[in-house]
């Protein structure tokens, strides 16, 4: 061996070395440092390029400061007086929230979400989101905001464009967040047709060749539309033609939306400022035309709370909002997700209230669009389904829908999946929403994709071939960098 041969070998072991002994420094999560540790050894060199491009632990890092600045002192002491309220509910709850302080004060401490009454309606895929957003952007009187994480030139994307251009040159003050990553076929020319009408449009996070290994891996994945800040819209639709039924792949999309109207549309409008002033390097101030006084009108029926999580959040709580639901459900959890890779919390706790007699059930697409994720998802098949736990895979096409229920008071709908990068890495949000009535549309909807789905008997999976669990099993050693 030449002093060249071994002047490089020792510099790869160093190197490998060095990566080791920072992923066990940096490491919060065991599964996901063991993962990357895996990688490193087995692949050296590219392990460690992979690690220190997208591996490195952000969160603990703080790179993100994103927070909305609250300066004057009435302000101060409404929002105050509002977060005391919430307290107030939490310990002395009405039927509405019955069982449920737990969620109400995980959310109110871990990203001071307020508690209000409000008008909530469910949104099933495209072709009924839509044209509700096309009417209420067209009625706008002060302001619109859009950020999302996927935005398509497409029919859609461009019939939404024309409003935002129309209303910018009426006088709408409309401001717009895309995600590099998820956005990255906008093209120039769409993007100046909206800033020369008067649109103000920034990316999340810019990307350049050289920064883009440090953030190419925290992508914004939020989806919110906030008019006048009395109504908006999240979850688990984009922006694009595939989500409105019948697409022209011919592929049936299954997706889950809801809209808002009333006080917790401050929510939605408090995290858009905070992600604003960070990508747009403003300092947008609360107003009383962003933060308008909303009376509960009478067919509100619906407490709501806006939950999000981040690489900006000290903790993942929207990981932790999906397991308070879980282990707190008294009869009841339906969980519907497209990808499915829980991290340890999730796993146990879908097998403790599986085991402790609750009806639990999950519905999981049929065929996930990667066959690494679907074989990963499988891999927690045999044990969930050991405990009790009741496994459908939908088959009338690609569900992507997002959403928790439970009980007959709990419903949940986000745009966060149950997996490690929905929980660790990306920026995400939600809506918790307390009462019969959106439970009443949550299970009506669930019960009729359970319709198009085939149950998986824990006997036939036992009986899959030893290749296939083969293939299960190291897509699971990978689950946490999926």
């Amino acid at each position: 061996m030449s002093y060249v041969q071994i002047v490089l070998l020792a510099l790869v072991y160093g190197v490998n070395l060095f990566t080791l002994v920072f992923i066990i420094f940096d490491a919060r999560n065991a599964s996901k440092a063991l993962g990357y540790m895996l990688l490193v050894i087995t692949v050296p060199i590219v392990g460690p390029l992979i690690y220190f491009s997208v591996g490195i632990n952000y969160r603990q890092r703080r790179i993100y400061n994103k927070k909305l600045r609250v300066t004057r002192r009435e302000e101060r002491q409404f929002y105050d007086q509002m977060v005391e309220q919430t307290r107030q509910l939490a310990h002395h709850p009405p039927p509405e929230l019955a069982g449920q302080g737990d969620m109400v004060n995980l959310l109110l401490n871990e990203s001071q979400a307020i508690l209000s009454f409000n008008r909530a309606q469910l949104l099933l895929n495209g072709e009924e989101k839509f044209p509700r957003v096309l009417a209420a952007l067209a009625a706008a009187r002060h302001h619109i905001h859009l950020e999302y994480y996927i935005y398509e030139d497409d029919r859609i994307g461009n019939q939404i464009k024309d409003v935002l251009v129309a209303k910018a040159r009426e006088g709408v003050k409309v401001r717009f967040i895309y995600d590099a990553f998820g956005s990255q076929d906008l093209s120039n020319g769409f993007l100046r047709q909206l800033r020369q009408a008067g649109v103000e449009v920034h990316p999340f996070s810019r990307i350049y060749f050289v920064f883009a290994a440090s953030r190419i891996n925290y992508r914004n994945h939020r989806k919110v539309i906030i008019v006048d800040g009395r109504v908006g819209w999240t979850g688990g639709l984009n922006v694009s033609d595939r989500y409105i039924n019948p697409s022209a792949s011919g592929e049936y999309w299954r997706d889950t939306h809801v809209e808002i109207e009333g006080p917790a549309v401050h929510g939605l409008q408090r995290h858009f400022l905070a992600d604003w002033n960070f990508c747009a390097g403003q300092n947008v101030l609360p107003d009383e035309q962003l933060f308008p006084t909303i009376a509960p009108g009478p067919d509100c029926q619906s407490y709501v709370q806006i939950v999000t999580s981040g690489p900006d959040y000290p903790n993942p709580t929207v990981m932790l909002s999906f397991f308070t639901a879980i282990v707190n459900a008294r009869q009841r959890v339906y969980l519907t997700t497209p990808y499915f890779i829980p991290n340890n919390s999730i796993n146990d706790a879908l097998k403790k209230a599986a085991l402790s007699g609750k009806d639990v059930r999950l519905l999981v697409p049929q065929q996930a669009d990667s066959k690494l994720i679907t074989y990963a998802s499988q891999s927690y098949y045999d044990e969930l389904l050991e405990c009790g736990v009741q496994i459908y895979e939908y088959s009338k096409g690609f569900i992507h829908a997002k959403t928790i229920l439970a009980d007959d008071n709990l419903s949940i709908v986000s745009t966060a999946n149950l997996d490690f990068r929905s929980f660790e890495h990306n920026f995400e949000i939600g809506a918790v929403i307390y009462g019969p009535a959106m439970c009443a549309q949550m299970t009506a909807a669930f019960e009729n994709d359970l319709r198009h789905s085939r149950k998986v008997s824990r006997e036939s999976w036992q009986n899959r071939g030893k290749a296939r669990v083969l293939r299960e099993r190291l897509a699971r050693l990978f689950s946490p960098l999926l």
